[in-house]
């Protein structure tokens, strides 16, 4: 007589990518919630049976994954944040950007760099040389520049504010290094207020003459702006219709740090 096969195996043992899917769903729906969600609401949301949902929580719950409050209301779990620690801190910079910064310098052809702030400077961290021009860029590895002069530079000033803006052209007496620097302060705000509208700053041979850039802002998961990338070129090849790719390839390494853009409700 032959051992008989139960037919009765649940549906999360005969298809485990069925049951991570639904976790993900469920995962995704509490991190939409800033308070505990009730569990009617949570099935809802994810078009899961309630016997379901509350199956798959209470095994995540065990692994505190999920947390269950009063009244059998659920939100994310203390888990999820230690795990979140432990990648924010693998997360290299650099590391993270080089695709992106690749697959730039691949669309354009120039030399694409990574900058980041030290005070009243940009340094750059990073960079893909174009290879294609004699002409001299001053954004070497290392290299370091007034945040006035630099397209990356102007991002940061930009999330400063205004008043901080002053500050710092009090602190520098805003120091041209070409005859097509901002050296004036009224001139600095006028620049900085098409940067904030725009979202992408230029670099018009404010830092060295025959070389001009386009800049786009880099934030981590908790929104900061951390770096700038750039494209620069000399100047008889500068097209400021490139803003968008900067733009796009900035974003792209944001995302991959863990930024989300949050949207207006």
């Amino acid at each position: 007589m032959t051992d008989r096969v139960s037919t009765n195996t649940p549906t999360e043992t005969k298809n485990p990518i069925q049951v991570v899917e639904r976790m993900m769903k469920l995962l995704d729906v509490l991190a939409h919630h800033p308070d505990p969600a009730a569990l009617k609401q949570i099935a809802q949301e994810t078009g899961l049976h309630p016997s379901t949902a509350h199956r798959i929580l209470s095994a995540m719950a065990q692994s505190g994954f999920v947390e269950r409050g009063e009244g059998g209301t659920y939100r994310l779990g203390i888990r999820l944040l230690e795990l979140g620690s432990l990648v924010k801190s693998r997360i290299s910079l650099r590391e993270t950007a080089m695709p992106a910064m690749l697959k730039l310098h691949a669309a354009t052809g120039e030399s694409v760099n990574l900058g980041i702030r030290d005070g009243d400077e940009i340094v750059y961290v990073e960079r893909t040389s174009s290879g294609r021009s004699a002409v001299r860029v001053v954004h070497i590895v290392g290299a370091r520049a007034p945040l006035h002069t630099t397209a990356t530079g102007k991002l940061f000033l930009v999330e400063d504010g205004m008043d901080r803006v002053r500050e710092y052209g009090r602190r520098t007496g805003l120091p041209g290094s070409t005859p097509a620097s901002i050296t004036e302060i009224g001139a600095l705000e006028k620049e900085l207020d098409k940067v904030r509208r725009h979202g992408v700053a230029f670099d018009l041979e404010e830092v060295e003459i025959g070389v001009r850039c386009i800049a786009a802002g880099v934030r981590d998961d908790s929104g900061e702006l951390i770096a700038g990338l750039s494209v620069s070129t000399p100047s008889e090849r500068f097209n400021p219709d490139r803003a968008p790719l900067v733009r796009e390839a900035a974003d792209e390494i944001s995302r991959a740090l863990g930024y989300v853009r949050r949207t207006a409700r």
